[in-house]
């Protein structure tokens, strides 16, 4: 037998896929990093690049270009393969076209005896999460989406930006559909554990009108991005080493990933952004948060809007 070691294995390697691999790298988060990918040449180019650096990073890791019959031993398969979000376009358009990309590289997966843990970040995340722990059968806590844990680290940037202090002290959540309908928490945004609305009363240079100007920023910002240069994935990049280190090293932590509801929040049978505590077996529990009337009306229309889109595509 082997020597036990946490292996991923990445399903991708375009921008998302080569930036995960490489803060993957730069932080030592694993043992076994597998590249796969349509583009042999360039995935094979992406493991000698980065085996290059190997004298540079925290702790070593084995990378290789491989196949999905590497997927047998992985812990947790990262997919970032799938049609780019071009501009103009919503992350709901890409829904038809990555659901049959996913139904051929779930199939070849599951083919190869893996029974580990799924890692969704192509979007639109939350259908495509759907469809992986459809096509896979694996059990729902084992099928995780990236969901809304850039938005949330976005909405923390700025609100540290906005009232001057570090975004690693400020709480805030973004939550449903990681996309046009997704929403803020203000009923339970607070930094330093004073609410934002103590922040906002007692200092005058502060007002709502700039935080809800604020929270369009948070939700456009990926449109804004692609707009300048393309395409989005440093930040999400690091949100999924977030990810995965939360899962490799059982963390308990809790994370605005895409989870599926069975009761939660009033609903059923959909995978959506909710926060969540991660750990080795996946998502342990999804936080319920005492949403305010106005937060559970938006939360009911941002799932209301993904079961539309997805279910001529996944649900027939």
């Amino acid at each position: 037998m082997r020597n036990r070691v946490n292996r991923v294995v990445l399903i991708g390697t375009g921008f998302v896929g080569s930036s995960y691999a490489f803060a993957l790298l730069n932080q030592g988060v694993t043992e076994e990093l597998v590249l796969v990918d349509l583009n042999k040449e360039k995935s094979e180019g992406d493991a000698m690049d980065l085996n290059h650096g190997m004298p540079f990073a925290p702790s070593p890791t084995s990378i290789w270009f491989g196949d999905y019959s590497d997927c047998k031993d992985a812990d947790l398969v990262v997919i970032t393969a799938g049609a780019n979000q071009k501009p103009g376009e919503t992350r709901l358009d890409l829904v038809e076209k990555n659901t049959k990309i996913f139904k051929s590289i779930v199939g070849q997966v599951m083919a190869s005896g893996f029974d580990g843990i799924f890692l969704v970040a192509t979007n639109p995340v939350d259908i495509l999460t759907y469809a992986v722990w459809k096509f896979s059968g694996l059990p729902k806590e084992r099928v995780i989406g990236s969901g809304t844990i850039l938005d949330t680290a976005r909405f923390r940037y700025l609100l540290g930006e906005y009232f001057k202090v570090d975004t690693r002290n400020v709480h805030a959540y973004i939550i449903g559909e990681h996309g046009d309908t997704e929403l803020p928490v203000w009923s339970h945004a607070d930094i330093a554990g004073k609410n934002i609305d103590d922040w906002i009363s007692k200092e005058a240079a502060y007002k709502q009108e700039d935080l809800d100007s604020l929270f369009l920023n948070v939700r456009d910002a990926a449109y804004q991005i692609i707009e300048r240069k393309g395409a989005t994935y440093y930040g999400i990049a690091m949100g999924l080493v977030r990810l995965t280190k939360a899962i490799l090293q059982n963390e308990n932590s809790v994370l605005t990933v895409s989870a599926y509801l069975d009761g939660q929040y009033g609903h059923n049978d959909v995978y959506i952004g909710v926060p969540a505590i991660v750990n080795r077996n996946g998502i342990r529990d999804i936080v319920e948060l005492n949403l305010s009337k106005d937060e559970q009306d938006k939360f009911t229309q941002s799932v209301k809007v993904l079961k539309k889109t997805m279910e001529p595509v996944i649900k027939n």
